[in-house]
């Protein structure tokens, strides 16, 4: 902080006659004006506190008026030697105070003062968005008018509390200049930008970004699908598999059967019986078949079909959404449409392979093989944006 002085000043000299002629004495009734600040540097729009408390004049002499010039074009005129003022204008300005005292005497003094000005935003957005994309918002133009660094705070929504501080609008989702954000919903998005420079000024700025629902054309694609299994099992053993045929589809029907092996020789050795079990843990629905207990099947076989199992739904339509998995996910799980979804536990238990006729005291068949095979109609949702 500095500080320059101009005065003016009465120099009174009485000549005496006494023993010898000369300038005996000398006089003054010049004010001392001294000024002071409690910050030197602020931000546009900031106060600053000015005393000039400290200046003198001469006994018996009394400063009655502190004249403050705030070098931005305002002034003011006091009685006291303290006073506040806003600078609204950035750069230095010359802050002087004049004393007067009340023989019309003065003095000045003068301090500098430097008013930082805020950052200036600049930012580049998207003319739209659609739902589920990434918008890219470029802030890396703005720049601090005296050159220092910047920070940037991105609150991506105004009107959701991020942080859960009880405030929307202050919220930092990003910190980098250049900031991308997924816009999920549509309507219009308004965050806000500020930034803030070495010295503590601060620009905020709201932006606006329209996103536009996106178009969704909307058809279902009916497949077949088969699951097949063989294999052996040996009196009284049971074998489980499971298998997801809803996964990304609608189960319409299905239609199972468990064939047993013809025997070579079904008149010495009979066909023998056995079970089929399925469990749908997901839907809490279970069911069971069972072959003939008398042990003289032939070419035994077990069957389970049920249809209509959810409602075929339109399709060749349109519809808006944020995205195609939000469509599929949607259509997928319908309320009461989800019959069949999750996993499909199958169990196979041999119930009587033994005893046959035994050869030379051997039982020449201990257990049977089985064939599995299970047909789904199945709907799959094939969804294609429109315009894109």
């Amino acid at each position: 902080m500095t500080s320059t002085k101009s005065g003016t000043f009465l120099i009174s000299c009485t000549i005496i006659f006494v023993s010898f002629a000369g300038c005996t004495g000398l006089s003054s009734t010049t004010p001392n004006a001294e000024i002071s600040s409690d910050v030197s540097e602020i931000n546009v729009g900031d106060v600053v506190n000015f005393d000039g408390r400290a200046s003198t004049s001469p006994s018996p002499s009394i400063i009655v008026d502190y004249n403050w010039d705030f070098g931005d074009g305002e002034t003011r005129l006091t009685k006291s030697g303290i006073v506040s003022h806003h600078f609204q204008n950035p750069g230095n300005h010359e802050v002087e105070l004049t004393v007067i005292n009340d023989m019309g005497e003065s003095d000045s003094i003068s301090m500098t003062i430097f008013v930082n000005s805020p950052p200036t935003i600049l930012i580049e957005i998207p003319g739209y968005v659609k739902t589920g994309d990434t918008g890219i918002l470029d802030a890396s133009n703005s720049f601090d008018p005296e050159g220092g660094s910047l920070e940037y705070i991105w609150d991506f929504d105004k009107t959701y509390d991020s942080d859960g501080d009880g405030d929307p609008t202050r919220d930092a989702d990003a910190t980098t200049s250049v900031a991308e954000i997924e816009f999920l919903n549509p309507g219009n998005q308004t965050g806000i930008l500020t930034v803030v420079d070495d010295k503590g000024g601060i620009t905020s700025e709201e932006w606006t970004v329209m996103v536009i629902s996106r178009t969704f054309y909307i058809y279902w694609e009916e497949q077949k699908t088969v699951y097949s299994w063989s294999d052996y099992l040996e009196q009284g053993d049971s074998i489980s598999f499971t298998h997801e045929p809803g996964l990304n589809a609608r189960i319409i029907e299905f239609n199972a059967s468990l064939i047993l092996d013809r025997e070579l020789i079904p008149l010495l050795w009979p066909e023998d019986n056995f079970s089929l079990h399925l469990d749908l843990p997901m839907t809490g629905w279970e069911t069971s078949t069972l072959t003939t207990h008398d042990n003289i099947t032939e070419n035994a076989s077990a069957y389970i079909s049920y249809d209509e199992l959810n409602d075929i739904p339109e399709t060749d339509y349109n519809i808006q959404a944020e995205s195609a998995e939000n469509v599929i996910y949607s259509l997928l799980n319908e309320p009461g449409q989800r019959w069949g979804m999750g996993e499909w536990i199958w169990t196979i238990t041999a119930e009587e392979c033994d005893p046959d006729l035994p050869v030379d005291g051997i039982d020449p068949d201990t257990g049977n093989d089985w064939d599995l095979e299970v047909e789904f109609t199945i709907l799959i949702p094939r969804v294609s944006e429109i315009g894109v």
